[in-house]
């Protein structure tokens, strides 16, 4: 009997640092997680991940350890694995995953941005394997996490589009906003769907109403500052909270704004929506209604033509799409 064939991963966001075992069915076998280093150095982020690979390599036992796959939040270079000014891990900016860990762990490493792979991800092992509404398989999967930040990967009948420089599918930075009234984006920019949609923008912007004063008899307030977060508000929004409803409102309008460039520059077959956003999203039975929105704008009816629907994976999927990225070095 051959010995099984097991792939180390780390799926590394904004907040969170996961790390699994992962076989070639896309089973995860094992896996564990930490928090970024609040405020931390670029040396304390990399500790962090770097104990967390560690732990996982001796996990695999006596299988065989073909190589790790790094799901990262942030524009990656994937011929050398290089983060370019990640605008939720800023201090790991420049720094190539790859030469740095094959160097440390002496085993192949390759790496992608996290929502590029969560669409690999999805499209093997996920929403993907299900046929769509008119019963065919699925040629064109965009999938959109809607977390921290906000990004999105694109895969054509089974190959993922990257760009000329692999930096393709950051839906989060497309302009949503030019109004005077914009916020301004991590990225650098004013008015990216990121500042209307993310878990981060949806907490800032109720704060920022709840300090304004025009909502006094908002449940929101209170709720101390410190720990007002995206699952607050969508928990207000689903007791009917004036205020909690109207930011959600927004979060649907943008979204319908963003989806629809999603539609008429890939022409998906299938969106999937994933990150905590989404869970919101869900739980309130929202994407219908957004859903409804992108088909009052598309341009034609065959665009209409796709299905949106959330991720078959859950958190999973960022370390499911890294398997998926190392196996496809293995066709």
């Amino acid at each position: 009997m051959s010995t099984p064939q097991v792939a180390v991963v780390i799926d590394w966001g904004g907040s969170w640092a996961r790390t699994a075992v992962v076989d070639k069915k896309g089973n995860i076998l094992w896996q564990s997680r930490n928090p970024n280093p609040r405020n931390g150095t670029k040396e304390e982020y990399l500790d962090n991940a770097e104990r967390l690979l560690t732990t996982a390599i001796k996990q695999t036992g006596s299988s065989q350890l073909v190589g790790i796959g790094a799901a990262v939040a942030g524009p990656v270079e994937p011929r050398t694995g290089t983060f370019y000014q990640p605008p939720n891990l800023k201090v790991l900016d420049g720094v190539s995953f790859k030469a740095l860990w094959e160097g440390k762990f002496c085993l192949p490493v390759w790496v992608g941005n996290d929502a590029n792979l969560a669409a690999m991800g999805e499209y093997y092992y996920g929403a993907g394997r299900q046929p769509t509404d008119n019963n065919c398989p699925v040629q064109t999967l965009f999938y959109v996490t809607l977390s921290t930040g906000v990004g999105g990967g694109a895969v054509d009948k089974g190959s993922l589009y990257l760009g000329a420089n692999g930096l393709t599918g950051e839906i989060g930075h497309t302009l949503v906003d030019s109004t005077d009234y914009a916020l301004n984006c991590e990225c650098g920019s004013r008015g990216c769907l990121e500042t209307k949609v993310s878990g981060t923008s949806i907490a800032y912007i109720a704060k920022m109403k709840v300090s304004s004063g025009e909502f006094p008899e908002s449940t929101l307030t209170n709720i101390d500052s410190a720990v007002l977060d995206s699952e607050a508000v969508f928990s207000a929004a689903g007791d009917k909270d004036p205020l909690a409803v109207s930011i959600i409102d927004g979060v649907i309008s943008a979204l319908g704004i963003g989806l629809t460039n999603i539609v008429h520059l890939f022409n998906p077959d299938m969106i999937v929506l994933g990150g905590g956003v989404t869970v919101g999203l869900v739980k309130l039975d929202l994407l219908t209604q957004i859903k409804e929105q992108i088909s009052t704008r598309t341009m034609s009816a065959p665009h209409n033509d796709f299905q949106l629907t959330s991720t078959a994976l859950g958190d999973s999927v960022g370390l499911v799409g890294a398997a998926a990225m190392v196996w496809e070095q293995f066709k």
